[in-house]
Formats: C-alpha cells, structure tokens, sequence
C-alpha cells in the first residue's frame, strides 16, 4: 500500500474522544510501530477478552507479532480477529488542575485477522523481528535450528485497519481557568532509554561488546 495513501476512517477506526488528535497519516502509523518493542494483543477466549503482550515488528504494509508455538494466546489469534495496540508515553502534563493533568503520547490500534506466518517465509520474518529488537543481531550469530523455528509461532497481521492517536505540543492553557499563575504547570519529557550493557557471567573479559548491542544502545540513548 502506499505510503502516501492516507489511513481509512470507518466505525471501527474512528477516534471520538478528541477525534482532533486523530492522525491519517500512514507514514505516522509506521513511525509508532517501529519505534514499538512490544504491543498489546487483544483476544477472546471462551466468550471473555484475553490482552497479552507480545514482540512486534513492522514488515512492510504487515505486522509480526512472536511468540512460542505453544502459547495458547498467540494460537487463539490465529485465524480470528485481533486487536492489537501500541503506545509511547512522550511525557506527563502537570497541569494548573489534576482535572486537567494528562499525557503526551503516541498511539496506533490496528484491528485485522491474524494469520500464522508459513514454514517457509518464517526464517525470514524471524530476521525481521530479531533484527528490529537486537538491531543486527542475526549477522552475529548462528541461524535458528529446525527444532527452534518449529518452536517459534509468527502471526502477520495485515495494516489495513488501522487508527493513530497523537497528543503532541507544548501545554495548553485553558483561558478561562482561574487558578493562579504562581502555581507552576508544564510538561515533564519521557522515554525509554537504554543502560550499560551486562555481560552474563561467562562471557571472558576479552569478548568485544558487538556491533549490535552498540547500534540498540544508540537507538535508545534518550
């Protein structure tokens, strides 16, 4: 699909609370799951909804979700409609009033049916998602077994529906609050960042940190 080809709005992707906030853009879409580590899957089993947190990674116009062969949750998405939900919190908005307090995010809903990734592309969307988390890893390693990729289940879900949310900019003020201006208001910045690096106990003192973990360190170097 088009990257310029801006995001449906329907019944099921429309925003209501504060559709002002409401973003079309497909390249937005695409920012928010790739800065993504992990999203929220929502399912329903035996009549009751089931949301489980899964690894995510955009390939192209789909989405990988990664899980074991043997999680039930990720099976139950197979085949069947799933929502899934990602969210960036960009900062906390100290407002004049805790009414008026709130957040500053980014946020992406993409609604579709989920389907398991075949035998033979699986390799392939495996590279996708490790190479999103661990920024090169696969280049370092050795390729999975047979016995790992039968344990490994990947579900492609397609981003034809899909809905994004952004509350961005400095605060606003209310011209008709009336609480004092010696209170102080304003927004305080977040986001994920990533600490020194922990080497497990037996890696010998000469082994090199790799590429890798270099290049994930600058991704999240705040």
């Amino acid at each position: 699909m088009a990257m310029d080809q801006p995001l449906p709005v329907d019944d099921v992707t429309r925003v209501r609370r504060e559709p002002h906030r409401q973003v079309t853009d497909r390249a937005a879409l695409h920012a928010i799951l790739d800065e993504a580590l992990m999203a929220h899957v929502a399912v329903v089993r035996d009549g009751l909804p089931l949301v489980l947190p899964f690894a995510v990674a955009r390939d192209g116009d789909t989405l990988l979700l990664h899980g074991s062969s043997g999680a039930g949750g990720l099976r139950l998405g197979a085949g069947g409609p799933v929502c899934v939900s990602v969210t960036h919190v960009d900062g906390l908005v100290f407002a004049r009033t805790t009414f008026e307090s709130s957040m500053r995010y980014r946020s992406a809903v993409v609604h579709g049916i989920a389907e398991v990734v075949p035998d033979d592309d699986k390799e392939h969307a495996l590279e996708v998602l490790s190479d999103h988390l661990f920024a090169g890893r696969t280049a370092e390693v050795r390729r999975p077994s047979r016995k790992e990729l039968a344990a490994t289940l990947v579900l492609r879900l397609p981003l034809d529906s899909a809905s994004v949310k952004v509350a961005a900019g400095p605060l606003e003020v209310d011209p008709e609050d009336v609480e004092p201006r010696e209170v102080w208001a304003g927004i305080v910045p977040m986001a994920l960042t990533a600490g020194e690096p922990v080497a497990g106990p037996d890696v010998p003192d000469d082994v090199a940190v790799p590429g890798s973990v270099v290049r994930t360190r600058q991704r999240f170097s705040g």
